[in-house]
């Protein structure tokens, strides 16, 4: 299967759409000061803090971003008379800003207000901070602006595990994926899965908007996973963390038989775990893709049976040739003092040292 495909990206977002997704979805109250279009485009994730724009230096001023006004802009603008403020803000008003918000409930002057209106800009206050509010917004425009490509196969969630089935049409994709949902699993998507990468490193799996979790299953036509088996069967999102490739057994063919060296596959620029699964009638692959997700599990957190197995080997092997035998280590008296240590040290720490900016 073919996975490395140019990643699509969306070329712009209206002001609108990001006023409703603060204001719907994420709940942040931004009230609109002046009534002009919000038909301008957005076309960077990025914000921007025109300081030096306000100041005058307008020869790197990134005018195409969303304009955040904080505690420090709206300060710099209060310290001038009436008539130089407006001289300040005139720095801006002629180019094209996508829109300005104002954090922290700050007062905004009419006259400067009149001239953004004047010049089409929409200007938005919350009463946020400006470190929250611009959380805020540059997550959602880095999610909007997200590299993203579709692919053929079935995202199944196992065991916790964003488990990505891929193969040649008709190898048995979406039965094994339904098989998956009836012992317990939740479809997050079929046929058509869009992956998008968040951040450099994570990637999320989801289906389109018409298919949603549909599938399709041979010589039967379409069902609906959701109606079926209910809720508890779907997912609308999971993080891509393995891809199965089915491949159809060939005796010629040299298959991994150990795990030591375990292979990626590059997607959107990230790598993630690939394993080619040869498959043959009779052969249960639910089962082995179920283990698969458990083994990802004790590889995450830091046991690899490939490694322990292949080290007994080599410890069986050193101690044969050299004719020693292991010196036997007393466990109780170690882990008596290992308990003892812990009951000494009082400092509470957490079980995990960090918490990676997930996503479920």
């Amino acid at each position: 299967m073919d996975f490395n495909k140019q990643p699509l990206k969306k070329k712009d977002i209206t002001v609108a759409e990001l006023y409703d997704a603060l204001t719907e979805r994420l709940g942040v109250s931004l009230e609109r000061l002046n009534k002009v279009s919000m038909k301008r485009k957005i076309v960077e994730r990025d914000i921007h803090r025109p300081g030096l724009a306000l100041a005058g230096f307008t020869n790197l001023f990134t005018y195409q971003r969303v304009q955040i006004l904080g505690n420090t802009e709206s300060r710099f603008l209060k310290q001038f008379s009436p008539e130089k403020r407006r001289e300040v803000f005139a720095n801006i008003t002629p180019y094209k800003i996508p829109c300005i918000c104002i954090t922290d409930g700050n007062d905004f002057d009419k006259d400067l207000l009149k001239m953004a209106t004047e010049a089409r800009i929409p200007v938005f206050r919350t009463s946020l901070s400006t470190t929250k509010f611009i959380y805020l917004v540059t997550d959602f425009l880095d999610d909007q602006f997200a590299p993203y490509q579709v692919f053929h196969g079935s995202m199944v969630d196992v065991y916790g595990i964003g488990v990505f089935f891929a193969g040649r049409s008709g190898i048995g994709k979406s039965e094994i994926a339904l098989d998956l949902v009836e012992r317990g699993h939740r479809l997050v998507a079929d046929d058509a899965v869009i992956i998008t990468r968040k951040g450099e490193s994570v990637l999320m799996a989801s289906g389109t908007e018409v298919m949603g979790h549909f599938m399709e299953i041979r010589g039967l036509g379409f069902i609906n996973v959701e109606k079926i088996f209910g809720v508890r069967a779907v997912r609308y999102q999971k993080r891509l963390e393995l891809v199965v490739e089915l491949m159809e057994w060939d005796s010629k063919t040299e298959y991994d038989r150990t795990g030591l060296a375990p292979k990626s596959i590059d997607i959107l620029g990230v790598p993630v775990q690939h394993i080619q699964l040869p498959i043959y009638p009779g052969k249960n692959i639910t089962v082995i893709a179920e283990v698969i997700a458990l083994n990802y599990l004790l590889k995450h957190y830091g046991y690899d049976p490939a490694q322990e197995l292949d080290k007994r080997v080599l410890e069986k092997i050193a101690e044969q040739s050299n004719g020693d035998k292991k010196s036997k280590v007393d466990t109780k008296t170690k882990f008596s003092f290992s308990v003892n240590k812990v009951k000494r040290n009082p400092k509470k720490s957490r079980a995990i040292e960090y918490f990676e900016h997930d996503f479920e």
